[in-house]
């Protein structure tokens, strides 16, 4: 009789597959390796996957939170359906089974004074005579000046960023769609400020990122994330949201509220507003960018002044 495949193995040709087909497993992998480590290490051992093993794996977790074992156990789901056409006694999970898996957790809202003292705060980054500081400095302006995802801005090579006609070109980003970015021209110029000295302090870099650290490395996410709440705490800074610490991805958020305000401002239609927005920011789906609506005052006064308007039988 033939051992059963390691739950290992069927998971890295679970990913293999997903892989090929086009999908980004980055962020999935790890959990879904760690199931495979959990499940072949089960006294006695289990041949197929049931819903009890799938359960017990969703409750293995430190983190004793309900929303977190219906995350994980959503995320299995997908592979018990992937490995139900090999194994035909495999139980998909049904959903919900734990609990909600997805709920929307309220951002912080950098207003630009923050974003102002968050950009001087980068002076102080070691080394402070290194290219650290004008790096985070720069990117931090970049996300909260253009919306970019985080990842999207660490991957530009020096060839996406066109100065001269103040674009940038995002590639390959979520979903596989490309975009071009038209820039401010203070963005621009900061971005050619930034180059100038990248290129000074940089003689021989190690890639071809636009943006680099000493010694010519790229920049990684984690860096970058790892430097924002270093400064925050330096400014006693608390998160305005639910998140425990500020995250680099706040700043797209930030960018929709603050560029929405500034239509109205302006007297643009926010209906209209969105929908530019939505192409700008690379979403498949105007909902998508509704989603990042967050309710800071200034929206809900906004908010509340179309609907007395509406309420009165005005045009909103």
């Amino acid at each position: 009789m033939n051992a059963p495949q390691p739950w290992t193995e069927r998971i890295e040709g679970y990913l293999a597959y997903r892989r090929n087909a086009g999908f980004n497993i980055v962020g999935d992998s790890p959990r879904l390796r760690q199931f495979g480590r959990f499940a072949d290490q089960q006294i006695p051992p289990h041949s197929h996957l049931l819903v009890e093993l799938a359960v017990a794996w969703a409750r293995s977790t430190k983190r004793d939170q309900h929303f977190t074992w219906a995350r994980r156990l959503e995320l299995l789901r997908g592979f018990a359906r992937y490995w139900q056409r090999f194994d035909p006694v495999t139980e998909v999970p049904p959903g919900r089974l734990l609990g909600r898996a997805y709920r929307r957790l309220t951002p912080h809202i950098f207003t630009q004074q923050e974003v102002s003292m968050l950009m001087a705060a980068t002076a102080g980054l070691q080394p402070r005579d290194g290219l650290r500081p004008a790096t985070c400095k720069t990117m931090f302006g970049l996300l909260a000046a253009s919306g970019l995802r985080p990842i999207e801005a660490t991957r530009l090579m020096r060839s996406d960023v066109d100065l001269d006609q103040g674009l940038l070109l995002v590639k390959e980003a979520k979903g596989h769609r490309s975009r071009l970015i038209p820039l401010h021209p203070s963005t621009t110029e900061a971005l050619r400020t930034y180059a100038q000295q990248r290129d000074r302090l940089v003689r021989q870099p190690s890639s071809d990122r636009f943006f680099l650290l000493d010694k010519g490395m790229p920049v990684g996410v984690p860096t970058l994330q790892c430097a924002l709440e270093t400064l925050c705490r330096r400014l006693g800074w608390l998160p305005r949201g639910d998140y425990t610490h500020h995250r680099c991805y706040d700043f797209r958020h930030s960018f929709v509220a603050n560029s929405l305000l500034c239509s109205d401002r302006r007297g643009i239609d926010v209906d209209h507003a969105i929908l530019a927005l939505s192409t700008y920011l690379g979403h498949t789906s105007v909902a998508h960018t509704y989603w990042y609506c967050t309710a800071v005052p200034e929206l809900m006064a906004l908010i509340g002044e179309r609907f007395h308007r509406y309420a009165q039988g005005e045009s909103t």
